[in-house]
């Protein structure tokens, strides 16, 4: 299992935190009881929202470079064979017809 983000930690802390407080102020209770039930609900309710907190995808790493890495642009002209002879200076160019697979 992954470790929780900050973001994760911060957002289920302060959801604990602000929701026990409010829970226990509208309730009014001074029992022990109803302070466990509803230090229980909150932490539920905090565990709830650090889970469904987005997490952010990662920029780097190997993976992420294979996924952004793109094609090199096509050249304005078709490449040169190798194994052709060179041309002689005022000789006219070979045609090259494109090959149609």
């Amino acid at each position: 299992m992954p470790r929780p983000t900050a973001a994760q930690l911060a957002y289920g802390s302060a959801t604990v935190i602000v929701s026990t407080i409010a829970m226990l102020l509208l309730s009014q209770t001074s029992t022990g009881l109803g302070v466990a039930v509803i230090s229980a609900a909150a932490l539920a309710l905090g565990l709830l929202v650090a889970v469904t907190v987005p997490i952010p995808r990662r920029r780097g790493g190997r993976h992420a470079a294979n996924r952004t890495r793109t094609a090199s642009p096509v050249p304005d002209t078709l490449p040169q064979d190798v194994t052709a002879p060179p041309v002689a200076a005022g000789a006219p160019a070979p045609v090259e017809h494109p090959v149609h697979h």
